[in-house]
C-alpha cells in the first residue's frame, strides 16, 4: 500500500500590464510605504474599469453600476486649502504620453471639480505622487 503526495498544479496566468497600470502600481507602493506620514493613504482605492473583460464579465459590471469614464483611483480625504478652498476627496486618472482623456473621462473631471473634488490627470507615478502630497499639504 503504497501512498502518493498529493500534488496541486498551478497555472499562473501572464498578467498583462500596460504602462499606465504600472505607474499606477508605483503610485499605491509609494502609498503603502507612507501610511505612516499620511494616515489617508491607507483609504486610497483603485477603481478597476478598462481593459479587456470577457463579455459575461463586462455585462455583470455595466449591470452592477460600473459606468465607463470613472478615473483610475481616488483619495477620499477632504482638505482646506490656505486660500479656503475646499476639497471633498482627491481624484486621479493616470495617462502615458500621447494618450489623452477620453470624452467620458473629461465629463468627469469637469463634474468632479465643479463639486468640491480634485480631479487631476497625471502622466507619471512621480507626477501622482506629487500631486497626492501637495493635496495633503506636504
Amino acid at each position: 500500500d503504497t501512498k502518493h503526495p498529493l500534488c496541486a498544479i498551478i497555472l499562473v496566468m501572464p498578467i498583462r500590464m500596460g504602462k499606465e497600470d504600472l505607474e499606477q502600481q508605483v503610485v499605491f507602493e509609494w502609498a503603502e510605504w507612507n501610511i505612516s506620514r499620511f494616515p489617508c493613504l491607507k483609504f486610497m482605492f483603485a477603481v478597476p474599469s478598462g481593459g479587456y473583460r470577457p463579455i459575461p464579465t463586462a455585462v455583470r459590471l455595466k449591470k452592477t453600476g460600473a459606468k465607463r469614464g470613472v478615473l483610475d483611483f481616488m483619495l477620499p480625504y477632504p482638505v482646506t486649502k490656505q486660500n479656503g478652498t475646499h476639497y471633498c476627496g482627491l481624484w486621479c486618472e493616470m495617462k502615458i504620453h500621447p494618450n489623452k482623456p477620453s470624452p467620458e473621462q473629461l465629463e468627469y473631471i469637469k463634474f468632479l471639480n465643479e463639486n468640491s473634488y480634485l480631479a487631476v490627470v497625471c502622466y507619471s507615478a512621480e507626477e501622482a505622487i506629487q500631486m497626492i502630497e501637495s493635496y495633503l499639504g506636504s
